[in-house]
């Protein structure tokens, strides 16, 4: 190699002379608490320069649709569709069709740096129309543009939508937002990325989300293998130079990746997460609920139609007439106010909530409440 030997604490080695390899064990993990169960490498938390990922994007067609396609309103679905047939010889009038099986999407991903012609990765695909569900489609060849529109890629397959919707006759039984979906490995890149460059006398290193303790710990980390190797500037980044002695590219690509492959200890997530889509809520381990009385009810408002018919008087010079009657029911149900204990880990957190018996839906309400009252000592990220 040509860098230097990693620094080893030969000292504290040397002072456990006599002990057996069980008590060496036991003292070490005793002396660092917590390092040996949560390390994650630097290159998982960290990006290197130049490696910002590309992001892709076109419109395309989802066809195969069980009736749950784009609507009349969708006016730009029959023109593409017409267009796409022109390609194929066919001429169709775009006024004429009424297309339910075939759904106008925004196709998206992202290309990592360095990605050469071949490469593949996932796609999303999203309906831009008013179709009522992706389930069953298969995306036909969309070209893929960078943001500086430059056709770079082209994506096709089945969609998964990772749910269901079905309806029938008004009733309707879905899962999961179904006008959403991924193609796995659907990308096929046929232009080769922008190059990685090979470090010169130092790099950078970005983290993925700033916060000065773990740059602290990384630079550490750093310095413990390699003296002096890493400087940190702010919360997040961090200058990491390259021992004079790696003289080839080969070399100090070497040396940036054996940075990448070093572990650190990461900070508690302080963040609740939120997806409304699905009603998934991720709880941080940092995460700490103070003192707080909650009231929640659910509020269900039912609406019925059913048709009356108003028949004349006998011998009479009226009319029969058929009308539609609606009757509306609000019920609302719920508990009273409950108190809610502090909570100082993710565990009593995920404990105290469960006590109010309320659903993911109505947690999403609760954990927006509680932040606002100042209860929940967390970042609350709604995606």
């Amino acid at each position: 190699m040509c860098w230097p030997t990693p620094n080893v604490p030969v000292s504290l080695l040397e002072s456990l002379i006599g002990y057996s390899n069980m008590q060496r064990i036991l003292f070490l993990l005793l002396l660092v608490p917590g390092m040996v169960w949560s390390q994650v490498r630097i290159r998982d938390v960290t990006t290197y320069p130049n490696t910002t990922p590309s992001s892709l994007s076109g419109y395309g067609l989802v066809v195969g649709l069980a009736g749950t396609g784009d609507g009349s309103k969708s006016t730009f679905t029959p023109q593409a569709f017409a267009t796409m047939m022109k390609s194929y010889g066919l001429q169709v009038d775009p006024a004429s069709l009424k297309l339910k099986n075939v759904a106008a999407v925004i196709v998206t991903c992202e290309v990592q740096s360095g990605a050469r012609v071949g490469a593949r990765c996932d796609v999303l695909v999203s309906s831009l129309g008013d179709a009522t569900s992706l389930q069953g489609g298969t995306l036909l060849r969309t070209v893929l543009q960078d943001p500086w529109n430059k056709p770079v890629a082209e994506a096709q397959g089945p969609v998964s939508i990772g749910g269901f919707n079905f309806e029938s006759q008004g009733s309707r039984v879905s899962r999961n937002h179904a006008v959403v979906g991924r193609i796995p490995g659907g990308m096929t890149l046929f232009e080769d990325a922008p190059a990685l460059p090979a470090p010169t006398d130092s790099f950078v290193l970005s983290l993925k989300q700033p916060d000065l303790q773990l740059a602290v710990r990384i630079a550490a980390s750093i310095n413990a293998n390699y003296a002096f190797a890493a400087d940190v500037v702010d919360p997040s980044t961090l200058v990491i130079h390259v021992p004079e002695a790696c003289k080839s590219s080969t070399e100090r690509f070497m040396f940036q990746s054996d940075i990448g492959e070093l572990t650190v200890t990461p900070v508690a997530s302080d963040r609740v997460v939120i997806n409304e889509r699905t009603g998934t809520i991720v709880v941080g381990s940092a995460v700490v609920l103070l003192p707080a009385a909650v009231a929640h009810g659910n509020l269900t408002v039912e609406i019925t139609e059913r048709s009356a018919v108003s028949q004349p008087q006998p011998f009479g010079q009226g009319q029969t007439i058929s009308e539609r009657q609606s009757r509306i029911s609000v019920e609302s149900a719920g508990t009273g106010l409950l108190e809610v204990s502090a909570a100082a880990s993710a565990g009593d957190v995920a404990r105290v909530l469960n006590s109010l018996g309320v659903t993911p839906r109505d947690m999403i309400a609760i954990f927006q409440g509680l932040k606002e009252a100042g209860s929940l000592q967390a970042e609350l990220v709604i995606i």
